[in-house]
């Protein structure tokens, strides 16, 4: 059994118009969410064994402030494919994870997380899936369980969604 764990970025930061979307940062509200989301996985004990970031400076600077909750920081491995990948793209990657790390987490962009939820989740809990039908929101956490022995046998519709939580369904006042 492997455990993946998706994480969007933290609400970014859109003042600087003219800022490229790969150099924009985090808004006031997304430095608010990134910690407690961290702290909800490390209390739940959603530790990754391995990370895969985006090198977007949002979805680094999410990682970076919610890592603050595990002791030791889990390996991080910044990783240009996940910026802007489609589901396939990150399915590639979550294939090519090595085998020793049983928790998976990817730190990344919408549409390419939502859409791969979709991809890969055949079951779950019918709120976490009605919920992230609607919306997969900045800082939002949606944790799957695969029914493989390694990585490389992940396929579509094999998995089940366990839980979807975002940072207003925690009760985190973040506005």
């Amino acid at each position: 059994m492997r455990r993946l764990i998706l994480f969007r970025h933290a609400k970014s930061d859109w003042s600087l118009a003219a800022t490229a979307d790969h150099d924009r940062g985090l808004a006031t509200r997304g430095r608010k969410a990134a910690g407690p989301m961290g702290a909800w996985l490390a209390g739940r004990g959603f530790r990754p064994e391995l990370v895969l970031c985006s090198t977007a400076k949002r979805a680094k600077a999410t990682w970076d402030i919610a890592k603050g909750a595990f002791t030791p920081a889990p390996e991080t491995r910044v990783v240009r494919e996940a910026y802007e990948a489609s589901a396939e793209g990150l399915l590639e990657l979550i294939r090519a994870a090595p085998s020793e790390a049983q928790t998976l987490m990817i730190v990344g962009h919408n549409p390419g997380l939502a859409s791969l939820v979709d991809l890969l989740a055949g079951s779950g809990d019918p709120e976490a899936r009605r919920l992230l039908s609607v919306k997969f929101p900045t800082a939002a956490i949606a944790v799957l369980d695969l029914p493989f022995d390694g990585w490389a046998q992940a396929a579509p519709r094999a998995g089940r969604l366990d839980r979807f939580v975002t940072p207003k369904s925690l009760g985190l006042d973040v506005a």
